[in-house]
Parts: structure tokens; sequence; C-alpha cells
């Protein structure tokens, strides 16, 4: 099945290769990602400086590797959260069914329907833009998407028969929902995960360019095309474009990956 589904091999050797970066990137990175040398700023890219050089002279490449940690961390925690919290609650709503369905229905609507990087943006703009708090803003902009998909499915499954014989054999509805229905309800989250983790990254970053995230010096792609919009109408081009490339392979990884597992894991698509 995998070798029939090139596009998910491809996606999973490309986040193979960021997870990598991730882990070994500050140290595999040829120089100090925060070590300023103004005579050397805003140099073209080069034998010596693969991706040239910032207005402070640091070497962009080891920035763009350093700054792959700290966003795939938040990315991952911010979705990992998300997920713990929105599939069991949304699978509970689903088997349940009943009036605190329908409100907390009403609610997750109400909250899908603001604007969500306005959200994040005023949630860290309250509690202040430390690396944890935009990862709260960040899983809870997710949270909806969890609780929306999670309870469809449950309700769908509720009455299936191996739930109705879950119940006969003497199980809680606590174990029906965690050992019954969400195991069936995962491989769909998993592809709901796959696309958040990309939405994630867009929204750090986001939130980075526009002064609302991870702050400088800290070295974070948001941060460094924020930095290098500034010296495009100068011709020199190279500090937005290598980390706005990273944000988009990486954003592009997950999303095919997301596409990947969907084929993967449906039934109907396997000979």
């Amino acid at each position: 099945m995998m070798r029939g589904n090139p596009t998910l091999l491809f996606a999973l050797a490309l986040l193979a290769g960021w997870l990598l970066l991730a882990a070994f990137g500050p140290a595999l990175a040829p120089y100090d990602p925060q070590a300023s040398n103004i005579a050397q700023a805003l140099q073209a890219p080069s034998a010596r400086h693969w991706f040239g050089t910032d207005h402070l002279g640091r070497d962009i490449l080891s920035r763009v590797m350093v700054a792959t940690r700290i966003d795939m961390t938040i990315a991952f925690a911010a979705v990992g959260i998300a997920f713990l919290i929105g599939a069991p609650l949304g699978t509970l709503l689903g088997y349940r069914g009943g009036r605190l369905d329908n409100l907390a229905s009403r609610v997750v609507d109400m909250l899908m329907a603001f604007p969500m990087f306005v959200m994040a943006m005023a949630l860290v703009a309250a509690f202040g833009n430390s690396v944890a708090n935009i990862v709260y803003a960040t899983a809870l902009i997710n949270l909806p998407f969890y609780i929306r998909v999670a309870r469809a499915e449950a309700a769908q499954r509720r009455n299936s028969g191996y739930v109705l014989a879950a119940r006969l054999s003497g199980n809680s509805h606590g174990q029906v929902v965690l050992a019954v229905l969400l195991p069936n309800i995962l491989p769909i989250l998993l592809v709901q995960m796959s696309l958040n983790m990309g939405w994630a990254i867009l929204n750090a970053a986001g939130l980075s360019f526009i002064g609302l995230g991870v702050q400088p010096p800290t070295a974070e792609w948001g941060i460094m095309v924020a930095e290098g919009a500034a010296q495009i109408a100068g011709g020199r081009w190279w500090p937005a474009l290598f980390p706005g490339l990273a944000l988009m392979l990486a954003v592009l990884c997950f999303n095919l990956l997301g596409d990947g597992l969907r084929d993967a894991l449906d039934p109907r698509q396997r000979p």
C-alpha cells in the first residue's frame, strides 16, 4: 500500500528530513545563528554563505536550520494538545447526544465562524507572546476541528454493531468511548492532525511576522521573513526567500502527508 502511494512516501521523506533538522539543526549549523558581523551584512549567496547573510551579517542558512526546531516544536505541541482534548471530548459528545451535544455544537460553530488568526492574535496580545502562550493560542484555535470531526464520526457509529456489542459485554460508557469508538475514528483524526500541522506552522510564523510571536533575536522563520521583507526593495531577495521557502516546504510536507494518509487509510482506495 505504501509503495503504491508516492505522495505519502514523498511526504514521509520530507517529514523525516524536517524532524532530523529539528533534532540536529543547531549542532549541524555551520555558523552561530546569533553571531552578528556588520562587515559581512547582506552578502549574496556564495560558497562561504550558501543562503547569504542578513542585515546584521548573520548566516541565513544557520538561522533557517536552527529555526526548524522552534517552529516544529510549536506546531507539534499545539496540535498534540488540541487532539488530546478535542478528540475524546468530541467522541463523548457524539456518543451521548442530547442537549449537551447540541449546546457544544453551537459553541464550536461560533468558534469556527470567528477568524482563527485574529483569535490567536487577541489571545497572544492579552496573555503575552511567550512560546507557551503561542502554543496554547494555536491549540485553542485548532480545538474546534477535532471536536467537530470526532463528534460527527462518533454520532454515525454509536449504534454500530461493535458499539452495541461492547455495551452488552459490560463496558462502561467511558470504556466504549475511549477503547472502542475513539480507536475506530483515529485514522480520520490523523488526517486532520496532519493538515492542522501546516496551519499551526503558518499561524506561528504569521504571529512572529507581525511582531506578536517569537521575538528577535531568536531564529524563527516568520521573524526572518519579516526582517528580509524590508530588504526586497533594495534588490536583496535572499534574506526573505530562503526562510519563506523553508516555511512553504514545511506546510507542503504536512498537506501532502494529509492527502497521502487519507488515500492510504480509505478502504475504498485499497485493491
